[in-house]
């Protein structure tokens, strides 16, 4: 079984950009860089028959390229937050495109994470912190809510290979799957 997403790579100015905010985030543990993407399909456990059914559905799926950009950031977790994240613009091709790619996911068997889809950059994971550091954080964020990024031309997906290990995450990609 491998732990896969499919998802968008992000141009170099764009990371630059989350970088900065990053920086002026006061965040506990920040995704590394290079591992910033937007995940349009999770799949925790996929086995190989499956996501070469997948990789077959996503090779022949023809969707034209886009404009995408990001805005505001945010918070996961409520009181107790977890997850700080870098907005999209509201994007009614990129809801097509999860949409299509999370079906043809379905199709081929694999069990994809039943989560509402809510486009974002993950820019750091942690534990809940102290009420201090929750607003610190919290008004670090309020004042990135103008924060924008892009927008720049989608012209394909990637999947990924999620290694996990005492160091953190690392990802193999796996496949390009090009827009038309």
């Amino acid at each position: 079984m491998r732990r896969v997403f499919l998802g968008l790579d992000l141009p170099d100015a764009v990371r630059s950009a989350l970088a900065v905010q990053q920086f002026l985030l006061p965040l506990p543990q920040k995704v590394p860089v290079e591992l910033l993407h937007l995940t349009l399909v999770f799949i925790a456990e996929a086995d190989d028959a499956g996501l070469e059914a997948a990789h077959e559905g996503w090779s022949a799926l023809r969707l034209a390229g886009f404009p995408l950009a990001l805005a505001g950031l945010g918070l996961f977790g409520g009181d107790r937050p977890r997850a700080a994240w870098a907005g999209v613009a509201p994007s009614d091709a990129l809801i097509r495109l999860q949409a299509r790619a999370e079906r043809i996911a379905r199709t081929a068997g694999l069990a994809v994470e039943h989560r509402r889809f809510a486009p974002h950059v993950t820019l750091g994971r942690f534990r809940p912190p102290d009420f201090a550091a929750t607003a610190a954080l919290e008004r670090a964020v309020a004042a990135g809510a103008d924060f924008a990024a892009g927008p720049w031309q989608v012209r394909d997906m990637v999947l990924w290979q999620s290694h996990l290990s005492d160091k953190g995450a690392r990802y193999q990609e796996l496949a390009r799957y090009p827009l038309s």
